[in-house]
């Protein structure tokens, strides 16, 4: 149960040395996107893609080839999403998810916060997060595709420009 062969710590090195190197191969060629955080969908394949690295260092007898091919597969088709939601307004649209503001100018959003399944105390714990003090200083709190919270806030009697509020669902 504890002991191990020493060439199979030689093949697990080598399988996580390769795997290594291959992930910076693919980032470089697929770009920074592969493993980006910038949607729900971007996060699901960053994590897909990190179990089938994972079991490919760990088995590497059973599944390096197979992590390989896995991988290039999901990075072109990370490219090729990119690529349609970056020119399609309809494609983003249906692919991915809608940010939601869950507080404006001070007010917040019950029904909301009820949709994204964001409890009362998990606003507050992002509100103190974000140092905010009071509830007047909090210009908006967006639910992000990404499931991030996002915090505008300033003591200020500053307005948030437009283009930024633009896609958020109220």
């Amino acid at each position: 149960m504890f002991s191990i062969a020493i060439s199979t710590i030689l093949k697990i090195a080598l399988a996580g040395l390769f795997i290594y190197v291959y992930i910076i191969v693919i980032t470089r060629i697929a770009g920074k996107r592969t493993f980006a955080k910038m949607s729900s969908f971007d996060f699901a394949v960053t994590i897909a893609m990190g179990s089938i690295l994972a079991d490919a260092v760990n088995t590497p007898s059973k599944s390096f080839m197979p992590a390989i091919i896995s991988i290039a597969v999901l990075a072109l088709l990370q490219v090729i999403f990119a690529k349609l939601r970056s020119s399609s307004d309809s494609f983003e649209n249906t692919v991915t998810n809608t940010p939601i503001l869950l507080m404006q100018d001070g007010q917040v959003f019950e029904e909301n916060l009820k949709k994204c399944l964001v409890s009362k105390s998990d606003l507050m714990a992002k509100l103190r997060e974000a140092n905010v003090l009071r509830f007047s200083e909090v210009k908006a709190v967006v639910f992000e595709t990404t499931g991030d919270i996002s915090v505008l806030h300033t003591s200020e009697n500053i307005v948030i420009d437009e283009e930024i509020m633009n896609e958020v669902k109220s």
